[in-house]
């Protein structure tokens, strides 16, 4: 357990503290501000600007309690200039004692027209004294949590930037190459200007010092991995040839070379840790397969985990018709599964008579043992949390390790986030791929894409609606899969329409989807569950309902479950007015783009890192200042890293422990 050091803090604010992830003093000082607040000045209540924050002089006219219709606070005050009204929603006893006429108080929030006239809504505020004199300098407000005042956090971290050692942990001649900023000059500055207004040199320093430690982490973690030992899988190529004789195409150049890449690491005595991405339908899972083969040539047992069951499921099917004529089993494991299929499962794998395992979460439950497993396939990574991802591994004794990730990952972050991997990319689709026309359609015309609908079914081809939502909320009033599904039903009498979503029992979704394969059902209704594991070549429309309520990778992924066959194709997104503009810009990237690292680029851009790989997802801890499109900064940190690892270890881990501390030792595992 991680303890806290923080002189000044009594125990339940370095609770508090922890929760923010500061431990330590040097943690405060790189806790740096959000926004700053200007409490220099007094404004008249005449000269208030609506919607901006202010700070008043007031003594109160009147306080009372009043029901409008729920129980509040009205307090109206004034100065010299007018008056104005305080409301409170949620207020305390002792705060309706002070709020009494005649008190005169110092007030800080935001002025905003109401029902009852202008107003302030929980303004911050205290009791004037005459002396009071106002402060000099801006007020900076730190990111904090629950139960953690503004006022504490600033004495501790005024007080760290007083104790804390700030002295330079880089070596000099980085620091002359790259031009940096005094490191201890420009935090200080930080704490006291606001950002957008600092010096870019400040700015810069401290990016640079965050993806430094970054990427000396992970450097380490892709070094210390390396050091342990893994059974060599160098396999005889025997089921491998085999297989790539048998399959109904080639492979791509592009698989060709991945697969090169993942044989030749599997035949290294160190684990390997290598990320395979590649575009909707570029052909990720013979590369698995061939992976798998290659293990089961040396002796050793391999498992696929994918997220979700239809995945793992058609995971499951296409391995056991490629495999099945090798004169292979594949084992299935699911939590769906009947007790007794599944304990038959988990007992041949123990055993080591069948040497293939595809499942889901399944998979890392206690009581699966496997008697030699060498490789551990991840697909859909970024869907799982870094200690199931790692749950799996630990099943082998350093086993290798393949993660295949759909939602290609744009340049910077595979440089950053992903530094401690070794990255495999493939760049092409197969031949016979169509490209899919996306088409951006206003729900009020909802009617002719119905009508669509129902000539391309009589045509014999077969179309997916999907919707955002299972049931009916209260929240978002969107078409929901059960409403919608009923409504197709009504419209499309003649056409066999079929249901999928996450909670019909997996037998009956089962059949559902096999009905689809088959072309015994035309359209399907479905949620989200259906956005990766589904191929169907003769599905040649995509309808997605409320495009705007998903984002660009799950768009992408629907897009991508059409186009597969030699049909024409296309994916039309329904969208509702009034549109944000987030929702917006959204749509406009998946309307003008159809490569999947494009896309991923400008998702990048218009969400930021924290939401592209979320730090459950990652175990990383997120980056704070620096910005990942900032290419040249990234590729600077990672040469600088490096070169501080080959040349300057002991710099290198100053630098760590200040900015990572504890936290590092997750990454180490990944």
């Amino acid at each position: 357990m991680i303890k806290t050091s923080i002189p000044g803090a009594t125990p339940l604010v370095a609770d508090k503290l922890k929760n923010l992830g500061l431990l330590t003093q040097a943690d405060l000082v790189l806790h740096l501000p959000l926004r700053f607040e200007d409490e220099t000045r007094i404004t008249l209540i005449a000269a208030a600007v609506p919607d901006a924050a202010a700070q008043f002089d007031v003594t109160v006219i009147s306080s009372e309690i009043v029901y409008r219709p729920r129980r509040q606070l009205i307090c109206r005050v004034e100065d010299a200039s007018g008056t104005l009204q305080f409301r409170f929603l949620n207020f305390y006893p002792s705060q309706q004692k002070v709020l009494q006429p005649g008190a005169r108080l110092r007030v800080f929030g935001e002025v905003r027209g109401g029902f009852w006239g202008t107003e302030m809504i929980h303004p911050r505020f205290r009791v004037l004294h005459d002396d009071e004199a106002l402060p000099t300098e801006l007020t900076p407000v730190y990111p904090t949590t629950a139960g953690l005042g503004q006022a504490t956090l600033r004495r501790l971290i005024g007080r760290a930037l007083q104790e804390v050692d700030l002295g330079e942990t880089l070596p000099d001649p980085i620091v002359k190459r790259l031009q940096l900023a005094d490191l201890a000059a420009s935090v200080r500055l930080l704490h006291v200007t606001p950002h957008e207004t600092a010096p870019p040199a400040a700015r810069q320093r401290i990016a640079f010092d965050e993806l430094l430690a970054q990427q000396i982490s992970l450097r380490q973690a892709y070094a210390a991995r390396r050091m342990h030992q893994a059974p060599r899988l160098a396999g005889d190529g025997a089921l491998t040839g085999r297989l790539l004789a048998a399959l109904p195409f080639r492979l791509t150049d592009a698989q060709a070379r991945v697969w090169q890449e993942i044989s030749r690491d599997l035949a290294e005595p160190h684990p390997m840790q290598r990320l395979l991405q590649g575009d909707v339908g570029s052909g990720k899972t013979v590369v698995a397969a061939l992976a798998m083969l290659q293990t089961v040539e040396a002796g050793h047992q391999a498992a696929l985990m994918a997220p979700t069951e239809i995945l793992a499921e058609q995971h499951y099917r296409k391995l056991a018709a490629w495999l099945a004529p090798l004169g292979l089993e594949v084992a299935w494991l699911s939590g769906s599964q009947k007790k007794k299929d599944k304990q038959a499962s988990i007992a041949k794998v123990g055993a080591g008579k069948t040497a293939l395992l595809v499942g889901t979460h399944a998979l890392i439950e206690e009581n699966v043992e496997f008697a030699r497993l060498g490789l551990a396939i991840v697909d859909e990574q970024h869907r799982f949390g870094v200690r199931q991802r790692l749950a799996l591994k630990q099943k082998g004794l350093h086993s290798h390790q393949l993660a295949m990730s759909a939602t290609p990952i744009p340049r910077t972050l595979a440089m950053s986030v992903y530094a401690d991997l070794d990255v495999s990319v493939i760049d092409e689709l197969p031949p016979g791929r169509t490209k899919v026309v996306t088409k951006l359609v206003g729900a009020a015309r909802r009617h002719e894409i119905v009508a669509r609908v129902r000539e391309l079914c009589r045509s014999g081809r077969q179309v997916y609606w999907v919707c955002p939502l299972i049931e009916e909320s209260e929240v978002l009033q969107l078409k929901t899969a059960e409403e919608t599904y009923a409504h197709l039903m009504a419209e499309l009498p003649e056409l066999r329409i079929g249901l999928v979503h996450g909670r019909i029992k997996s037998d009956a979704k089962a059949a559902v989807m096999a009905a689809f394969v088959k072309n015994e059902i035309q359209l399907l209704v479905a949620t989200t569950v259906i956005e990766v594991g589904v191929d169907v070549p003769n599905a040649s429309l995509m309808v997605i309902e409320h495009a705007e309520r998903f984002g660009l990778a799950q768009l992408h992924q629907l897009r991508g479950r059409v186009g597969r066959g030699a049909a024409e194709s296309a994916c039309i997104l329904l969208y509702e007015q009034p549109l944000s503009e987030t929702a917006r810009a959204r749509l406009k990237i998946i309307y003008e783009n159809s490569d999947g690292f494009e896309i991923a680029r400008q998702d990048l851009h218009l969400r930021g890192p924290g939401e592209f790989i979320g730090s459950r997802q990652s175990g990383l801890p997120l980056l704070r200042f620096a910005d990942l499109e900032d290419t040249a900064l990234v590729e600077a940190a990672r040469a600088a890293a490096e070169e501080m690892l080959a040349e300057w270890p002991g710099h290198a881990e100053r630098h760590l422990a200040r900015w990572l501390g504890g936290r590092a030792e997750l990454l180490r595992k990944r």
